[in-house]
């Protein structure tokens, strides 16, 4: 028996033992034959079961798979619509799982607070991740030219976090060239980043940054950030703190209130499988967010923080009188702008019902960490020693200092035939040129087996690149 074969029977065992191996058929799993066709598959009304080989989806860091109640949450809204029309905003129907749409912004806050480590109170579910940003930015970063007025970020972070960053800077008249600090790695060139340099960085800039924007896991080597540590060292130096929790929401437990993070944001389609686009998240810290005084005519924005401000943040008890006086919610809520899209909010719902089937970030972050243990130790143990040669993992190998994720840098020249090879074979994960894949096994539907099934078909796709490059 091969070390392959032997590695199969381990996997099968490991997902038989599975306490949470049940999760798996809440998903719609694409087959083999679903991403082979040309042709639009109905496969959420499919009434008899696929006899079709299942795909291998490990990219749950880029999308997140679509839960089967999905469909049945957006259809009852639909229904909803269509029955009640705008009645839909205030009347409860007495047979449906959902809320009405005035409250169902707060209901989707109460399932996200978990997630987040927050209460209640400090998150909303609202507008999309770079939207969020800019709209945190708009109201906490205050700068002063002549004090404090710079803002760290990552070098390397996501596009549009620059992108933010960067305009907000010029928002201000200000340029980034001289109140932008990036923090690189100082001797990786994986770019994976001490906390102690990251630390070093803050302390030489303390005295002329207002504001420190960086990712709680970073997109392209799936490094988690010290989050509480940076947060309290920032803090001690008199700077705002937001983080950017794109890959970290849903993928690893988060302690925000606790941490004394000030604000966050984060998107819902990765690791909590919302789909493409679909509505964000936000976080503000209760002592950010709290609404202190009476508001009067004579006095409009005395008591609470400014923001960019819309009518869906107004104090429900006020929001349908029309008056031009703003009355922000408390929290998190006060930031909201427009109504939410309903659809959206039912969707990442019908994802968060899952997560509570699961009983919570803990016990998946406790299978995640078996997961990817397991995925690392199968590229070490069962690839032949002549591929080990042609890659290496550059995210980090303590486990306390990664989500999901483990990313895997080739030789240079291999990615194009290594990622057409994969899908060939029914495997999905992701790529970041020139030279990186991303394997995301996520515990809500990957299985133990699956990262056999990845391992065997990354060997094969070597093999093929291999032979390519030597023609």
């Amino acid at each position: 028996m091969s070390f392959l074969e032997k590695s199969f029977e381990e996997a099968k065992e490991l997902d038989r033992d599975d306490p949470l191996n049940f999760t798996r058929a809440e998903f719609h799993i694409p087959s083999k034959v679903d991403l082979a066709s040309t042709h639009l598959v109905d496969k959420i009304n499919k009434s008899q079961l696929s006899t079709d080989e299942d795909s291998i989806y490990l990219c749950g860091n880029s999308l997140g798979l679509q839960p089967k109640r999905t469909a049945t949450r957006i259809i009852q809204h639909l229904n909803t619509w269509a029955t009640q029309g705008v009645q839909g905003h205030f009347k409860p129907l007495e047979d449906s799982p959902l809320p009405t749409w005035l409250n169902a912004d707060a209901r989707a806050a109460r399932m996200m607070a978990p997630i987040v480590g927050a209460e209640e109170a400090e998150v909303a579910v609202m507008q999309t991740l770079t939207a969020n940003l800019h709209l945190l930015m708009s109201a906490f970063y205050k700068p002063d030219i002549r004090g404090r007025h710079k803002i760290i970020l990552e070098s390397k972070a996501f596009p549009s976090d620059h992108f933010a960053v960067e305009t907000q800077l010029r928002h201000h008249g200000l340029s980034p060239e001289t109140s932008m600090v990036l923090i690189q790695s100082p001797d990786s060139e994986d770019n994976v980043i001490p906390t102690s340099h990251i630390l070093s960085v803050i302390e030489a800039h303390a005295q002329s940054t207002a504001l420190l924007l960086l990712p709680g896991i970073q997109y392209y080597t799936g490094q988690l950030f010290d989050i509480p540590t940076i947060t309290d060292f920032a803090h001690k130096h008199g700077i705002f703190v937001i983080w950017d929790l794109a890959h970290a929401a849903g993928n690893v437990p988060l302690s925000l209130h606790d941490w004394n993070v000030d604000a966050a944001a984060w998107c819902t389609y990765k690791y909590l499988n919302s789909g493409p686009g679909a509505i964000g998240g936000l976080f503000v810290h209760s002592r950010n967010s709290a609404v202190t005084k009476a508001i009067t005519d004579e006095k409009p924005e005395e008591g609470y923080q400014n923001r960019l401000a819309g009518w869906w943040g107004n104090d429900k008890k006020t929001r349908f009188v029309m008056a031009n006086k703003f009355h922000p919610v408390r929290g998190a809520a006060g930031f909201q702008l427009s109504n939410p899209s309903i659809i959206d909010i039912t969707s990442v719902t019908a994802s968060l019902e899952v997560f509570e089937m699961a009983g919570g970030i803990v016990p998946l972050r406790a299978k995640s960490l078996r997961l990817t243990a397991f995925l690392e130790t199968l590229l070490q143990r069962d690839m032949p020693a002549e591929q080990r040669a042609l890659f290496r993992v550059i995210t980090p190998a303590d486990p306390a200092q990664r989500g999901a994720q483990l990313s895997i840098r080739l030789r240079s020249g291999l990615l194009d035939t290594v990622m057409h090879v994969l899908e060939a074979n029914g495997v999905i994960l992701d790529e970041r040129k020139p030279d990186v894949i991303r394997v995301a096994p996520a515990p809500l539907y990957n299985t133990f087996q699956d990262c056999v099934g990845f391992v065997k078909a990354f060997s094969a796709a070597l093999e093929a690149a291999c032979k390519e490059q030597s023609a």
